[in-house]
């Protein structure tokens, strides 16, 4: 997960962002309490999306309090949980976990392998309730890190196994709505994957790293290309978002995939734009 699942600040009512932020900080004091700092550290605003999304299509009892932490120390800040809340806490530890060893055995980070081992540790417990996902996103990310490791340029193909770990991560029940949910998570995890690689493939260009737009991002109309990916991606998981009878949090929901989602896209064009200017001025 890369923290591109956000609000739009700007456009959100003060009243839903401080119900966004409760969320927020209930999925940072879930992690901290089972997982201690390191899983408090792993904290992103994707996984807060799936809180909200999970907690607006399920409706489960939610508890209120306040909390004070490093951040906020003076002022409690209104915090929510549920069992959502416990859910997606352990999903994003073990997305953590996962990744760290990827890039453990892809390019032997060492850090990477004391922070995966430190979450397993901290986190057996809570991590062994869910065999068949770990299986599942262990063997996705394998299949990823092959692909990369080829070289793989077919965009769609990289992109689908991210895709199949959202789809993992939002199926939540099997139940009538997992259909759509999955369906909704795999175009999501797509999008993500395409958004990173665009936000990244400068930086892997100079780095020598993989990225599945080397050969063509400083072609002309590269940036469009990338535009009609993310809308098609996101078209189709806003499509099955519209299925599920979600009214509870539905402006705050609407406000990240029709708008918020956008922000880091768009911040990016006008980064490259001003760094083109400037060297043209030069």
């Amino acid at each position: 997960m890369f923290g591109y699942v956000t609000v739009n600040k700007p456009e959100i009512k003060f009243k839903d962002f401080d119900m966004y932020r409760s969320f927020y900080c209930g999925l940072c004091r879930e992690l901290r309490e089972r997982y201690g700092i390191p899983g408090q550290v792993s904290l992103t605003y994707d996984m807060t999306f799936v809180v909200l999304l999970l907690s607006g299509l399920y409706e489960p009892p939610t508890r209120k309090g306040k909390s004070r932490c490093a951040v906020h120390p003076l002022k409690a800040q209104p915090v929510r949980k549920n069992e959502v809340t416990e859910y997606c806490a352990d999903m994003n530890v073990i997305l953590s976990y996962y990744k760290c060893m990827d890039d453990w055995q892809d390019e032997r980070k060492p850090f990477r392998y004391a922070y995966a081992t430190l979450l397993k540790n901290i986190g057996r417990k809570h991590m062994s309730g869910y065999p068949e996902k770990m299986r599942r996103i262990q063997e996705t990310l394998s299949e990823l890190s092959g692909l990369e490791k080829e070289g793989e340029t077919d965009v769609d193909l990289v992109a689908g196994c991210s895709g199949r770990i959202m789809e993992e991560i939002l199926a939540f029940r099997e139940d009538m709505w997992e259909s759509s949910l999955r369906r909704m998570g795999f175009y999501l995890g797509k999008f993500i994957y395409i958004l990173d690689a665009y936000d990244d493939v400068e930086k892997d260009a100079e780095n020598g790293n993989y990225n599945p737009f080397l050969k063509k991002y400083k072609m002309e109309g590269f940036e469009e290309e990338i535009r009609r990916m993310l809308v098609m991606m996101l078209s189709e998981a806003c499509r099955e978002f519209e299925k599920l009878p979600v009214i509870r949090y539905g402006d705050i929901l609407r406000n990240i995939l029709y708008s918020g989602v956008w922000c880091r896209f768009t911040a990016i064009g006008q980064k490259r734009k001003g760094e083109r200017e400037k060297e043209k001025q030069c």
